[in-house]
């Protein structure tokens, strides 16, 4: 005699939920071992600090600041990026990748995912087949900086950039990307959001909440520093100074042509290596962008990060004042004109478009959880052989760049498979 109805409902149900907890359980665990915890101390190092990068041999020595007027300089091919979060990172990383597959270049990769496991300082140990005394051209997926590991990656003479972003600006942008993965914002209940948690963001936010970084002085963060630190504390000045010490040209999301100038001249690169489209961008949201009151609020909530912008906000003028103003402007207008000339030749449209739209998977950005946001492009059906090659690298995304210069990304695939399943 078959169960009754009743009976077979509940066991079905007891079944889904034993299920439904096997499947969370393996979620949290994946999700564990890709996020790694937050460690606010100074990282640990890796055991082999004392075998620095050794340069092969024959391997030809870095140049110092090269001058674009001077003749003779040799093009810099080893580069540290800190890859900040939202400062259109993902357009200069395109750059870098761009350069260094061109001339054969060797990267630090990441092992298994497409940053070097951040939140968590960055080690030697992280970069996928180290070896003690391994020596690396170019390094630029998102860390959490950690100069000396670092250091020892690169030859001596390697060239350090980052890029900054007025911090209002960046902090809006961070809370519409990284939101959904912050628990703290969830308890906020109006429709916008930013501006709730803004009006009192003591009420909501707590340092040692679940990526809270993402949510206070995020530049200060990815930096290596301390994001809470009180304002006026002399260490605050002390790092700032640290920062402009070590890194050899600080670019400004703002002012990014003359950045790129700048970067051209430093690296003595042509024109054809800093050609791009901006990648990763976010589709305009409904809600108003941040203004007066706010905007003064999203700053003095960032206060470390403006004290950092505000500082390589008056060096960045200093050298385009050194670079030459006429010069700068001349320069400009070329590589826009350059940019203008690939847009019509690759771009299909001429303009980015949203993901449903993008009709090439190998074309299509990461999304933040639960939210298709950023937009994408459509390659050209016809392009000349002249530009195929170079079109379709401009706009391929940062992950599916990765995958292309090999490198191991199974953790990355892995978790956009389950997000696809399950609709995330």
């Amino acid at each position: 005699m078959p169960p009754p109805p009743q009976k077979r409902r509940w066991e079905s149900m007891a079944k889904g939920l034993v299920l439904g907890a096997l499947f969370t359980s393996f979620l949290l665990l994946l999700y564990s071992y890709a996020v790694p915890p937050l460690h606010v101390g100074v990282a640990s190092t890796t055991p082999e600090a004392d075998a620095p990068c050794s340069p092969a041999p024959g391997e030809p020595e870095a140049v110092t600041w090269a001058n674009g007027s001077a003749r003779g300089c040799q093009p810099r091919r080893d580069i540290v990026f800190l890859k900040t979060h939202k400062t259109a990172s993902s357009t200069l990383l395109n750059i870098l990748f761009r350069f260094g597959q061109k001339h054969r270049l060797k990267f630090a990769f990441p092992n298994g995912r497409n940053d070097f496991d951040y939140p968590a300082f960055f080690a030697r140990s992280l970069v996928r087949d180290y070896r003690p005394g391994a020596c690396f051209n170019i390094i630029g997926n998102h860390m959490r900086f950690h100069y000396d590991e670092v250091r020892g990656l690169v030859p001596p003479n390697a060239t350090f950039i980052t890029v900054l972003r007025d911090p209002a600006r960046l902090f809006e942008s961070s809370f519409h990307y990284f939101g959904s993965v912050v628990p703290l914002t969830w308890k906020l209940s109006s429709r916008d959001k930013l501006a709730e948690f803004l009006q009192d963001p003591d009420r909501y936010y707590d340092p040692s909440g679940y990526n809270a970084h993402y949510l206070r002085n995020l530049l200060f963060f990815d930096l290596g520093y301390d994001s809470g630190l009180d304002p006026g504390s002399p260490r605050v000045q002390q790092h700032i100074l640290e920062v402009d010490r070590r890194f050899h040209l600080v670019l400004l999301q703002e002012y990014f042509d003359e950045s790129l100038v700048l970067l051209k001249d430093l690296l003595c690169w042509e024109l054809e290596d800093v050609l791009y489209f901006k990648l990763n961008a976010r589709r305009d949201s409904p809600v108003p962008r941040l203004s007066g009151d706010l905007y003064r609020r999203a700053t003095a909530w960032n206060m470390l990060d403006a004290l950092l912008y505000r500082h390589f906000n008056a060096s960045f003028w200093r050298k385009v004042e050194a670079f030459g103003r006429e010069r700068m402007a001349r320069e400009v207008a070329a590589l826009r004109r350059a940019n203008e000339r690939m847009r019509r030749i690759c771009i299909d449209g001429g303009r980015a478009v949203d993901a449903a739209a993008i009709q090439e998977s190998a074309m299509q950005p990461w999304q933040p959880l639960g939210i298709k946001s950023i937009l994408g492009y459509n390659l050209k059906k016809s392009i000349g052989q002249r530009h195929a090659q170079l079109c379709r690298r401009m706009l391929t995304p940062e992950i599916q760049y990765l995958m292309d210069l090999g490198a191991n990304m199974w953790i990355t695939k892995l978790w956009k498979l389950i997000r696809d399943f399950l609709q995330w």
